[in-house]
């Protein structure tokens, strides 16, 4: 009897066969594997809402001139104290008033020289401290302005409005944005005769800051002792936000 020296013809060729079958198989079952994968339904939700501002900035600045550095510096830097003591009668101290900016410089003025030309000759110096002041009670706000020309402030730099604390008027408006995006799912899925299935997926992207301010011009002042209130309307803000949301079709 001759020894067996390895596998018969037909064992041979088994691993082949089975290697065929499973690769058929997978074949077959990819079509149905892919009519199981849920469909999408993917929208972006929006909403607004027009907040009163809870605080306002304005930057009033002292402007003043002298015969040199000295004595312009020393004059600007009286007058802005007063205009600080004032704004602290209002109760307005601490981080809600800060110095914006100091400058000294030479002054010149524009004369006519004996031949009729004009040219900007010396004259003196000039001197400018602007200070920033956050005001809480916007109903005193154009009497400020008012008191803080009187006190010696000669130029006002504008004035912004804006809130003081965003993030939960930012949520709401974001819980808004979510419950859009919702009813413009549903009204697709209804459009197309299926079903919402559940949320996959809700991303909100980051804001690039905090609501815009409001702003009022600038402009210089020359105010009599005692006068008017200044006019100053807050207006409203515009608190915006907006989600991504997609939804997998009920089966």
């Amino acid at each position: 009897m001759r020894p067996h020296q390895g596998l018969c013809r037909d064992q041979r060729g088994l691993p082949l066969v089975r290697a065929v079958a499973i690769l058929l198989a997978l074949v077959l079952a990819a079509p149905a594997l892919a009519e199981e994968a849920p469909g999408r339904i993917s929208v972006v939700g929006r909403a607004s809402r027009e907040v009163a501002p809870d605080f306002a900035t304005v930057e009033v600045a002292v402007e003043s001139r002298g015969p040199n550095p000295a004595a312009s510096l020393d004059q600007n830097s009286a007058a802005t104290r007063k205009v600080v003591d004032l704004a602290g009668e209002f109760g307005i101290v601490g981080p809600d008033l800060a110095t914006a900016s100091v400058s000294l410089r030479p002054a010149s003025k524009t004369v006519r020289d004996p031949g009729g030309q004009m040219r900007d000759v010396p004259d003196g110096y000039q001197a400018t401290n602007a200070v920033s002041v956050r005001v809480r009670d916007l109903k005193r706000l154009g009497a400020l302005m008012r008191r803080l020309l009187d006190g010696g402030a000669n130029r006002i730099g504008g004035v912004a409005f804006g809130l003081s604390d965003p993030g939960q008027t930012e949520n709401a408006v974001r819980a808004d944005a979510v419950r859009d995006a919702r009813r413009q799912a549903e009204t697709l899925a209804e459009a197309a005769g299926t079903r919402l299935g559940r949320l996959e997926s809700i991303v909100s992207p980051p804001r690039e800051g905090a609501p815009a301010p409001v702003h009022a011009r600038a402009f210089a002042a020359k105010a009599a002792p005692g006068g008017l209130a200044v006019p100053v309307e807050p207006g409203t803000l515009t608190v915006e936000a907006a989600v991504e949301v997609t939804y997998t079709i009920a089966p």
